[in-house]
């Protein structure tokens, strides 16, 4: 079905929590373990109808912030997504502490089992109202950054469109739009410190409520991590100082070269070439046309899927006034289908797109027949593998997209791969720390990003900028307010998929059969376990980054050498 024929209806949540508690009641009434399975099936059935329209809401509310009916759907979603938590809460506790158990785990795997002991952790009923005021505070921060209106060079920009000048092989151009940024972020400063100072304290409350000490081991729980923890992520955060911070550095010198600049500051870390950042060629149109023809020789799979997408109409991928920022990829669970959410600015990023967020999809589209669905979808951090992985085995398609500019872009994504994990991590490492200190004041936790950011990009210079100089950066990382804890998955994953990279240069067809069936598996194993199916390394494993980073550099190295 297509997306625009998909028909919302808000739900009833007084007749949905009378049927969920009815199958609540035939968990615990069974005299079988087939009788709780049945509830099981039919408890899937019935969260998932509610979970499409939440969804719906959730897509239609990004894709125009400014629609009133979306805007009030997506207050209700915030207000009762909490009541229906509950209700799921209770299932999955009647189920875990079923007599039949471990008849149940041979039919549905007793990693069901662990993830649910997991999630019951996170969840009392006594926390609704914090939950509420959480959901409501992560929404409010949304359309802040949305309702950014921003006068340049004679047009009107979110902050999405703004990118395109940000990336201006012209230094003057691009100061100027980094001031426009910095401009909107200096008029709402107070704005972005007390929605978040109210964001720490309400999930430290929330944390200590449920019996934690502080929010850092609630955070893990949410993200649903099953095979590690935080002494494992400040291991690998160690591991990126000593390899991959000294090899950043390297790169950055590399560039400050190719831009014939004495001296690079913050507003040229955006670029990469003298004469501008390789930009797709031709209309949205025509990259949609070329990512057809992309993945219609790359796999049956691929091409199967990316068809089904369009006739759809499941990717929205044109920046305009009132679109929510960034980019997403999310699952519609009646229709069993992913969508696509994005904002093309012109840049390199348009065609990360239909990469990076069609290596989610795929992996939505290769997964919804996995049963039961608690398995479709695996922990965060092995999405982002599928992600950032199908970056790499796009690669040979880049022409179609950048013609003559080809290897520049394959040399530009890949030191930007290697760049981004530094800075991933400054972004994790600021959060324990946060949520360890919850009563640091604004200006103790912007003193305390500076800290951790100088040790992860020790190159970075803000020329004095009034807002990014003094800390604020991560108050434009979105995941920070609304996914505590998510950004090292990013690393993590990003770890991973240079691996693939490694691996498809030796043999291409092998790798790509080894990365479908890393997707194919969804989320029926943890991360650890997933890795070695696929023949990965753990990024936790003492010398994994190490070995990344060596065959990495060589790589970027032969194609600068390629660029001479």
């Amino acid at each position: 079905m297509k997306f625009s024929e998909m028909i919302y209806n808000r739900p009833d949540v007084e007749a949905f929590s009378k049927e969920a508690n009815l199958i609540i009641e035939r968990v615990k009434n069974a005299k079988s373990a087939e009788e709780q399975l049945e509830a099981h099936k039919a408890f899937t059935k019935h969260a998932n109808t509610f979970a499409t329209m939440g969804t719906l809401a959730h897509i239609r509310n990004t894709m125009n912030t400014e629609d009133e009916f979306y805007d009030k759907e997506r207050e209700f979603f915030d207000q009762n997504s909490p009541l229906i938590d509950n209700l799921r809460s209770d299932f999955y506790r009647a189920l875990v502490e079923s007599p039949y158990r471990p008849e149940l785990e041979k039919t549905l795997g007793a990693l069901l089992f662990k993830n649910a002991e997991l999630e019951l952790k996170a969840f009392d009923p006594v926390i609704i109202p914090d939950l509420q005021e959480e959901n409501a505070l992560v929404s409010e921060y949304t359309k802040l950054m949305a309702s950014a209106q921003l006068e340049y060079q004679g047009k009107v920009l979110n902050l999405a469109q703004l990118r395109l000048y940000m990336e201006n092989p012209d230094r003057e151009i691009r100061k100027g739009a980094f001031a426009k940024r910095t401009e909107f972020f200096e008029s709402n400063k107070e704005k972005f410190d007390e929605i978040y100072d109210k964001l720490v304290k309400v999930r430290t409350r929330i944390a200590k409520k449920l019996g934690f000490q502080n929010f850092v081991e609630l955070g893990y729980i949410r993200m649903g991590r099953n095979s590690y923890g935080p002494t494992e992520v400040q291991a690998f955060r160690e591991q990126v100082k000593k390899h991959l911070v000294p090899l950043s550095v390297r790169i950055h010198e590399k560039r400050r070269q190719m831009l014939g600049l004495k001296k690079t500051t913050f507003i040229d870390d955006t670029i990469f070439f003298k004469d501008g950042n390789p930009k797709p060629t031709g209309t949205p149109e025509e990259i949609f046309a070329a990512g057809k023809k992309m993945y219609d020789e790359l796999s049956p799979e691929t091409s199967e899927f990316f068809r089904f997408m369009l006739d759809n109409e499941l990717l929205d991928c044109l920046s305009r006034k009132g679109k929510a920022p960034g980019g997403y990829m999310t699952f519609i669970h009646d229709f069993e289908s992913p969508f696509i959410f994005a904002n093309f600015n012109g840049t390199s990023g348009d065609v990360d797109v239909l990469t990076h967020e069609a290596g989610h999809a795929l992996n939505g589209y290769l997964s919804k027949g996995i049963v039961p669905s608690e398995y479709q979808f695996p922990t965060l951090e092995t999405c982002e593998v599928h992600s950032m992985s199908m970056e790499f085995f796009t690669m040979p398609w880049m022409n179609l997209f950048f013609g003559e500019k080809t290897q520049e872009y394959k040399y530009m994504h890949l030191a930007a791969a290697l760049l981004f994990i530094p800075y991933g991590c400054a972004v994790d490492e600021y959060q324990h720390e946060v949520y360890l200190k919850p009563d640091m004041t604004p200006d103790e936790r912007k003193a305390t990003w500076k800290r951790i950011e100088s040790t992860y990009q020790p190159e970075l210079d803000y020329e004095n900028d009034p807002f990014f100089g003094k800390g604020g950066r991560w108050q434009a990382q979105t995941h920070i307010y609304s996914v505590p804890f998510y950004y090292i998955d990013y690393c993590l994953a990003q770890t991973c998929a240079l691996q693939f990279r490694n691996l498809l240069t030796e043999d291409y067809k092998s790798a790509w059969e080894k990365y479908l069936s890393f997707s194919k598996k969804g989320g029926t194993m943890v991360f650890t376990d997933l890795l070695k199916t696929s023949g990965l390394r753990s990024p936790f494993e003492e010398g994994c980054l190490k070995e990344v980073c060596e065959g990495s550099e060589k790589a970027v190295n032969a194609l600068s050498q390629q660029l001479s």
